[in-house]
Formats: structure tokens, C-alpha cells, sequence
């Protein structure tokens, strides 16, 4: 080996500094900034670090690294980890604010949020696209930085309770992410009285006052009564609560007969038996499936959706209205649609005994549940009967009943075409869905939950099917084709996927140890090794104490699924190519997906993708609010349910631990409510977030997530839609100390 000549460090810095300006915003350390050295200069990395040398490679790099940190070239991290100096002080990016005012801002060139202390907001609030200036990074602390100015405001109408004095008023936000109270003028109450639900519009923020001033533009009625709450849930989601006036016009004047001229242009299958299978209270029906043999042990199989783009025009003010909302919700007691009713109800809905206009994936598939041909396009269908969910699994467990030939054929294919993603390395999480027993006035009555049966199997696997092939048709077919005139193969046209990533290793590494707790296994060397211990592990699972607990970090672990025009195939399904085509009446992607696949059927040029990808970020981000929306609804009503259940014993398990406390799960409703660290007795408990666990350090004693737990309601917040519980054990300790000892003054009523 030969040393490095002393004099030419220089170049070898040259070269470090060179891997730091391509990787701005990552932290490296010495064995990764080696390997980039030989990636992107590999005559440098040939000539100062040697392959059968570790440590001196080690010792050259960290004390370049070190003298450049010195001269300001470099930031020291943490212990051994650098980073590049910003060239830029100011980033733009969205804020979340927490329950405890803290906030981040995320970056898409930065790998951790920028945090943002309470006092340097500013006059952001939760949601808003702010810039920030970013302070000097101190060694081993996170990124900080403070909002200089508010770029967009996420939303300016707020939906809160009116408190009202004789000279002026507020509104006080229902969101726990927002402790700013609107000033609401006297003369702009607009007829809101004190104590009612309302909405308050934001209209001016000056910098130097603590709040900004607003006015009520509509009064939701009485705190406490179903309808009222559940419009604030709506508004604080952002989802409007009617139709516009030209948008419900506009669906008026669409018709109910189809002419005969459509007809013709169409694919004909009213003859051929079709049915729907959909939630027993449901009104909006996106499928159907139609069944016929065409040899044996061969089917023709159509997947029919409703053919939403037919009438949903671009232009039109109804699909700016469904564009802007994005997604129908589905609260507690309530779905408020995408579409205005005439559609989503009557006109796209595929209701039985009607003629419907549908856009179709049609395939032929043998008894093995192989896809022998597909055909894509515009049909016309008449739906001979419409299935809940439990009608069609009596008749796949009784195998009688209503079309149960065809109802069974599926069955067995679906349960053929399950099988065949999971060999492949699919996962499946079995999660548990809350229903809650509604009185007239919608207060809960009771809390049962739901789970997945093989009708409900039956409809996903074809769906997937559908969307797969749909999918693939676009992205896998026509890529490759040749462009006419040039005799050169051409790229796929720009098409709206629905995308899922592979986990973080780190966040998978974290879950199999907290997993080999319950003496479970997970392999994480391989993608599909980690596919087939997650599945085995759900099935291992199931009915036992620790599923839900598993279950949720599981889903925690994996990464979120979204739209995008840039491919990379879904983890969770192990498709290369998958897309949302069968819920356009509920889901705007799918309406754009029917509106791109029509246009290259039809041999139309590609799209442009940027303003498809910029479609795509607002469709996730209407998604996660509505997935928002519900799971307040459920919490509410959640609250709701208990709060007449003082004194009441539960058993549960803890779901969550932090800093200030952990969360339990009953075993029986699946309500959830925190524990605080505050109440649990007199010693000092702290987080340790690696063994997802709470310790006592006098006691020693350990709260760890999983553990089975007794507990009591101390306090139900049906603003914040909080619970808060305490642990059973500690009541009946306190109880038996306070009958030893009791107070003084019962002491004195007792001696007379």
C-alpha cells in the first residue's frame, strides 16, 4: 500500500465536496461518501482510497472532513455524519402543526421535517404553504428554522363554537391543530348566537395582532346535535356542505333516457346476465359483473363501470365542483358525494332492472383464473339483479339461491386470482372496520365491528383486475409501439397511477423487533420474503388480543399509497402497473383514468404531465383529508358513546405510546383514549421509543405498546373529540387509600 502524499489532500476534498453538492440535503458518512468518491470520481478514488485498506480510508476521509468543517465547507451532524452547507437560507414547503403547537415544515429536498418551535409560526396555521427561513443547523439537533411568510393559506373558513361578550366575539376552532381563536365583530355575528356551532371566514390578518378578524357566513346550529357536528367535521376537512347553484343546474338538466343514438355507438350486453354487489345501504353502484360461458371451462367476465365521463364534461361547472372536492366522504352516519345526487344516485349509478351507459373491461378467462383476452370500451348493460354484501355470502355459503351458478363461478376465480398475488408477493391486512348502532337522532347505541368476507373478496380481486389490466394496457402495450413515420419505439403516454412504495428498511426493522416480542418472525432480506412474513403473521393473528396492535404498526410501517403520472408499480398488490378505473363516481382519478384510456383507444396524443401530476397531488391530498374526515366522525361518536360510562371497568390494549402518555384500545368497542403520564402515580416515566415502550424510573415499571391494561373514563371531550382513561388499578389503589384515610372533614360528619 502506498500512503497518500500529504500535499494532495486538497484534491481529495475537491472530490468530497463534489459527492456533497449532488447529495445537498442528505447526511453521509465516511463509508458512503467512499463509495460515492469511486460512483462519480473514480480516478481520485483509485488514487487516495484503497479497497484492501478500511481504516486508513476511514482515517483519510474523516480528517479531510473534519478540516472541512473547520473552514466552513461542511456540517458536522451528528457524530461522524456530515452534510452540506445551504447554499439557500430560505425553503418553501407545508406546515403541520401538532396538538401541542409545535410544528414542521416538509421539503421535498430535505429528508427530515424543518421543525418549527411554537413562537416562530408566525401566522400560519395548519396546512398552509409557508416560506421559512432556516437557522444555522447546530451538531446533532434537527434542522429549525422560523415562518417569515404565509404563500398560501390551506383554508380560510373554520368551523368552531361562538363565544360572545357584550363589545365583541369569537370563533373558537373545533380542530385540536388550531389554538388560534377567530375575532368575529359584533355586526358581523350574521344571527349566530353564544354557545352555537358556526363558520367564520378569515377576512384580514394583519402581522402585528395575535389573531386574525373574520365573519360568520353560515350558522350550523346547536353544539351537541348529530347534524350539527358532523357539518363541522365536514367544514373543518374542508369539504364543502351543498352544491353550488350552477352545479345543481346543471345536473338538472341531465336526462334520464338514453337516446337510441348512443345506444348504437356502444358495445351491446343488456342480454347478458349482470348483477351488482355493494353495502346493503348503499345508493351509488360504480360496478357491476356480467357472466357467460363461451366454451367450456372458458368465461367472457365483464367488469362495468359506470360511464361517469360521459356526462361529466371537462368545462362543465360539475366537474370543476368534482375535481375541487375529489372524493365523495363517508362519515359515521353519511356519505357526502363527489357528484351532485341526480348522478351519483339515479343518472351513473347502476341500479337493476335499467339501462345503463358503462365504460367496460371485458375478459375471457379459463378455470385457472388466467386472462386469456381483454377487450376495453363503451358498453350498454341492464343490471338483472342488485346483491348486498350478505345476500351474496349466503349464497357462496349455502351455494342456492339468486344467480348462484354465476355468483359461485366467481367465487372460485376470485379465490384463484387471490391466490395468484400473494405467490407473487402481495399483502394483505385484514383490518378491522368500527359500525356504529345509530338511534333516530344519530347517537350511538352500540359499537360492533366488520370484517371482510369472501363477497367482499369476490368484488375486490375483479376490481383489481380491472384496474391492473387497465393499467398495464396503457403503461406496459403501448410503450415499446412503434411511432408512426419515425420507425423508433415510443415511451407510454402520460396515465394517472396508483402507486405504493416499498417500506423504509428502517421503519420494517423496527416492527420485526417489536413483533419478535409477541414471538413473531419477520424476514426482511427480500421484498417478497418480507411480503410472505407479513401475511403469515395476520394470519397468525387473528383473533387473538395483540391483532389490531400488530395490524395498525404494520400499516404504520408500510408506505402510503398515491396517485402519480410517474410509475413504479404497488408494493402492497405486487403489480408493475396499477391504476383506479372502477369508482369514478366516488373518485375523480378514476374519471380521469376513463377520460386517458378513451383517448388512446382512440389513438389521441398524450397529455401533458405535468398538469396530470398536479391533478394527482391534489387527488392524494383530497384523499387523506376525507380519510380525515372519517376517522373524526368515528372518533366522535366514539366519545359520544362512552361519556355515560364513568366507573366502568374496560380491558384493552395500548396502541400508541409518547411522551406525555400512551393510548389503549378497548378490547370490546376498539375505542380509543390516552392514559396520561400524569396520572399513573407518583413516579417519573420516559418514553423509550425504540422498544415502543413508557418506564418508570424509580419502579422500573414498563407500559409497553401491546400490553393488556384495565382502565376507567376520567374525562370525555366531545369538542376535541378526546378521551381520557385512567388506569383501573390506580382508582382502586386510590379508593382504598382514601377509605383508610379518609378526609378530615368526612372525619367531623362522621363524629356527629
Amino acid at each position: 500500500m502506498t500512503k497518500k502524499p500529504a500535499g494532495e489532500s486538497g484534491i481529495l476534498k475537491k472530490a468530497i465536496l463534489s459527492v456533497f453538492k449532488k447529495h445537498t440535503t442528505r447526511n453521509l458518512n465516511y463509508k458512503q461518501v467512499s463509495k460515492l468518491i469511486r460512483q462519480l470520481e473514480p480516478a481520485i478514488a483509485d488514487r487516495f482510497l484503497f479497497i484492501d485498506d478500511p481504516s486508513a480510508n476511514r482515517s483519510h476521509l474523516l480528517t479531510a472532513m473534519a478540516q472541512m468543517v473547520l473552514d466552513g465547507e461542511l456540517q458536522e451532524v451528528d457524530t461522524g455524519r456530515f452534510r452540506a452547507i445551504p447554499e439557500q437560507l430560505y425553503i418553501e414547503g407545508v406546515i403541520d402543526i401538532t396538538v401541542s403547537g409545535a410544528a414542521y415544515v416538509m421539503n421535498e429536498n430535505f429528508e427530515d421535517d424543518i421543525v418549527i418551535a411554537p413562537r416562530n409560526t408566525g401566522t400560519a396555521m395548519n396546512g398552509d404553504t409557508v416560506k421559512v427561513l432556516l437557522y444555522a443547523k447546530r451538531s446533532s439537533k434537527r434542522q429549525e428554522g422560523e415562518v417569515v411568510e404565509v404563500i398560501k393559506r390551506a383554508k380560510n373558513e373554520f368551523a368552531g363554537t361562538i363565544q360572545i361578550t357584550p363589545k365583541f366575539a369569537f370563533l373558537v376552532p373545533d380542530s385540536n391543530k388550531s389554538n388560534i381563536d377567530i375575532f368575529i365583530p359584533l355586526s358581523k355575528l350574521n344571527g349566530a348566537k353564544h354557545g352555537q356551532k358556526a363558520v367564520a371566514k378569515i377576512t384580514e390578518w394583519l402581522p402585528e395582532t395575535k389573531n386574525p378578524t373574520g365573519e360568520i357566513i353560515e350558522v350550523l346550529g346547536e353544539a351537541g346535535d348529530n347534524n350539527t357536528e358532523m357539518n363541522a367535521i365536514l367544514v373543518e376537512y374542508g369539504f364543502p356542505l351543498r352544491f353550488p347553484k350552477e352545479v345543481e343546474e346543471e345536473a338538472e338538466k341531465i336526462p334520464f333516457e338514453i337516446p337510441a343514438a348512443e345506444i348504437k355507438k356502444r358495445r351491446d350486453m343488456r342480454n347478458i346476465t349482470t348483477f351488482t354487489i355493494d353495502p346493503v345501504d348503499a345508493k351509488d353502484f360504480d360496478d357491476a359483473l356480467s357472466v357467460q360461458e363461451i366454451e367450456e371451462n372458458k368465461w367472457e367476465i365483464g367488469i362495468h363501470i359506470a360511464d361517469v365521463s360521459h356526462y361529466l364534461r371537462q368545462g362543465m361547472s360539475m366537474d370543476e365542483e368534482a375535481f375541487e372536492r375529489g372524493t365523495s366522504v363517508y362519515l359515521v352516519d353519511r356519505v357526502i358525494p363527489m357528484l351532485p345526487e341526480k348522478l351519483s344516485n339515479h343518472v351513473c349509478s347502476l341500479r337493476p332492472n335499467e339501462d345503463k351507459l358503462c365504460y367496460s373491461a371485458i375478459f375471457h378467462i379459463d378455470a385457472d383464473a388466467n386472462v386469456l383476452d381483454e377487450w376495453f370500451g363503451r358498453t350498454v348493460i341492464h343490471s338483472d339483479k342488485r346483491f348486498s354484501y350478505e345476500e351474496a355470502q349466503e349464497v357462496i355459503e349455502n351455494k342456492e339461491g339468486p344467480l348462484s351458478k354465476e355468483i359461485l363461478l366467481l367465487d372460485t376465480l376470485a379465490k384463484k386470482l387471490r391466490a395468484g398475488r400473494f405467490k407473487k408477493g402481495a399483502i394483505t391486512f385484514e383490518k378491522v372496520e368500527v359500525k356504529f348502532r345509530l338511534d333516530e337522532k344519530g347517537n350511538p347505541t352500540g359499537v360492533y365491528t366488520k370484517e371482510n368476507k369472501d363477497s367482499n373478496k369476490l368484488i375486490e380481486e375483479f376490481m383489481l383486475l380491472a384496474n391492473r389490466k387497465v393499467a398495464e394496457f396503457i403503461g406496459k402495450h403501448n410503450a415499446g409501439k412503434k411511432v408512426k413515420g419515425s420507425g423508433h419505439p415510443s415511451k407510454a403516454p402520460t396515465f394517472v397511477y396508483r402507486i405504493h412504495d416499498s417500506p423504509v428498511p428502517e421503519k420494517l426493522q423496527n416492527f420485526s423487533l417489536f413483533a419478535s416480542k409477541f414471538g413473531y418472525q419477520i424476514n426482511t432480506r427480500t421484498e417478497k420474503e418480507v411480503a410472505h412474513s407479513l401475511n403469515q403473521l395476520m394470519s397468525d393473528v387473528r383473533g387473538k388480543r395483540e391483532q389490531n396492535v400488530l395490524e395498525q404498526l404494520a400499516i404504520r410501517t408500510m408506505a402510503k399509497a398515491v396517485y402519480t403520472t410517474e410509475n413504479i408499480g404497488h408494493y402492497g398488490l405486487a403489480f408493475d402497473y396499477y391504476t383506479h378505473f372502477t369508482s369514478p363516481i366516488r373518485r375523480y382519478p378514476d374519471v380521469l383514468v376513463h377520460r386517458l384510456l378513451d383517448l388512446y383507444l382512440h389513438e389521441g396524443k398524450s397529455v401533458d404531465a405535468k398538469d396530470y401530476e398536479e391533478m394527482c397531488q391534489h387527488s392524494t391530498n383530497m384523499e387523506i383529508r376525507a380519510s380525515e374526515a372519517e376517522r373524526a366522525s368515528i372518533k366522535y361518536k366514539q366519545v359520544q358513546y362512552l361519556q355515560d360510562k364513568k366507573g366502568v371497568v374496560f380491558e384493552g390494549l395500548i396502541s400508541g405510546v409518547t411522551e406525555w402518555g400512551f393510548y389503549v384500545e378497548l378490547t370490546e368497542s376498539k375505542c380509543e383514549g390516552l392514559v396520561r403520564l400524569r396520572d399513573i402515580g407518583n413516579d417519573f416515566y420516559e418514553l423509550d421509543e425504540k422498544n415502543y415502550c413508557i418506564i418508570g424510573h424509580r419502579s422500573g415499571k414498563v407500559f409497553r405498546l401491546g400490553d393488556e391494561v384495565r382502565v376507567e373514563i376520567k374525562n370525555t371531550d366531545l369538542v376535541k373529540k378526546q378521551i381520557d382513561f385512567l388506569l383501573a388499578e390506580q382508582v382502586e389503589t386510590e379508593e382504598r387509600r382514601t377509605k383508610k384515610n379518609p378526609p378530615k372533614h368526612a372525619l367531623k360528619r362522621k363524629r356527629r
